[in-house]
């Protein structure tokens, strides 16, 4: 294996529970007291030339965003979201704030999930398609989602902070970040609220530092009410969205916005991090998220989760905060969720076996390379690319670094493939790739 290269670790993304780079951060927060919450049932380019692929062919148009669909892993059996109400307004300029959030988020509650999880298996059964509503049905849109919206108290190293989780199923297990469970890669000791105001202690079943995701489980509570999921793969540009959190502390706080970009490789924490390096293939969104947010659901017009908020930039170029909680820090309008077929992905893995098997290509790239990814060794038997290629995109989406391309595979399904924009002796291939799941060393830059 070639030598890899040590660099400073990029300014991007501030990791929870240690000084970081300048202006991002991770949207947790300092613990502040607050009451029951409201509502809720009971119950705790591809631009640029044309390129000719390896055997000198015209490549055919590939079939979504992320690659050749395949079904996903066992684990998971959804169905596409549904497409948006019809006649939901688009293009507006100006309009009164109260119009706006019910125009743009009104139209169909989405579809019903049950969740199980037995035998280390989550299984998610969404009904068929949503009905069409009139506008202004935001409220009831936010009564149903609100249950599945918990809200958790992390004590550790004689620290606490604050975040929120999302419930995947009735069976009491809870997604959030890795980073509000374990701040400093510390594990601590979580209380969950809920949206009744209920509290019960909750156990850790898994975490991943690499995808910035952890499972809980609370025991003995009846009457949850999972959240729906939506499909991610299919999230657009300039479609509304809401985010719900505890910001500050603020139980149940809603935010609302619009997808301001998909697929933009992420990179947070370092490699020496005691709380780990993170890889996010992310959706961007401009609903404000500020400390407490992480974890919580990124939501379309329908009530579905399309994403885990987990990451803002932050205004303060001189921040250390690691949750971003001081006066200059806090929503700018850039924030980052992990696309929920990402992370339930990996919340399977984590249910059934407490660890996660990122998706990979079966390569090793050079981190000092600008200009693309560059391959230093090829471990996957068969695969098409060679030692010094340089791949510039995945899927149409550019590649600058390795990071990128990391970022980039890790949100694909592991039984898929992803189109690869390579640079060879000159010349500008296409190639096909497989993506596995397997071990990945996380602290180095294989992909």
């Amino acid at each position: 294996m070639a030598a890899e290269h040590q660099v400073e670790e990029p300014r991007a993304l501030q990791r929870a529970g240690r000084p970081a780079p300048a202006w991002w951060s991770h949207p947790g927060g300092p613990e502040a007291q607050c009451g029951p919450i409201f509502g809720g049932s009971a119950g705790p380019g591809d631009g640029g030339p044309a390129c000719r692929d390896e055997n000198g062919g015209q490549d055919a148009k590939r079939r979504s965003r992320r690659g050749t669909c395949h079904d996903d892993a066992a684990a998971f059996r959804r169905r596409p979201r549904p497409a948006p109400a019809l006649g939901s307004p688009r293009g507006l300029l100006v309009i009164a704030f109260v119009v706006l959030v019910a125009s743009l988020l009104g139209g169909g509650l989405g579809v019903a999930i049950e969740g199980a999880a037995e035998g280390g298996r989550l299984t998610l059964h969404q009904s068929s398609g949503a009905t069409n509503e009139p506008a202004g049905r935001t409220a009831q849109v936010l009564h149903a989602v609100l249950p599945g919206v918990v809200y958790l108290q992390v004590d550790a190293g004689g620290q606490r902070s604050t975040g929120t989780g999302i419930l995947l199923d009735a069976n009491g297990h809870i997604l959030t970040n890795n980073h509000v469970v374990a701040p400093e890669g510390t594990v601590g000791t979580v209380t969950v609220t809920f949206s009744t105001g209920q509290r019960h202690p909750a156990a850790i079943i898994g975490r991943d530092a690499g995808s910035d995701l952890a499972v809980l489980r609370v025991s003995g509570v009846s009457g949850l009410t999972p959240a729906t999921f939506g499909d991610s793969d299919n999230v657009q540009v300039g479609e509304p969205v809401m985010a719900i959190g505890a910001p500050y502390g603020l139980r149940g706080t809603v935010t609302s916005g619009i997808v301001s970009a998909v697929d933009r490789p992420i990179v947070s924490g370092s490699l020496d991090s005691p709380a780990g390096h993170s890889y996010l293939d992310a959706l961007q969104t401009d609903a404000p998220i500020n400390p407490g947010n992480s974890g919580g659901p990124l939501l379309d017009a329908s009530g579905t989760v399309i994403g885990i908020n987990t990451v803002i930039r932050s205004s303060d170029p001189d921040s250390s905060d690691p949750y971003g909680s001081d006066s200059t820090s806090g929503s700018i309008g850039l924030g980052f969720a992990i696309p929920i077929d990402q992370a339930t992905q990996v919340a399977a893995q984590l249910i059934g076996s407490g660890r996660s098997t990122p998706p990979n290509i079966g390569v090793t790239l050079d981190r000092g390379f600008d200009g693309g990814a560059k391959v230093t060794e090829v471990r996957a038997h068969g695969s098409k690319l060679r030692v010094g290629d340089v791949i510039t995109a995945a899927d149409g989406v550019a590649v600058t670094d390795a990071d990128d391309l990391i970022a980039l595979i890790r949100g694909r399904k592991p039984t898929g493939t992803t189109v690869l924009t390579v640079l060879r002796d000159g010349a500008s291939l296409r190639i096909q790739a497989k993506l596995s799941s397997g071990p990945t060393d996380t602290t180095s830059t294989q992909a």
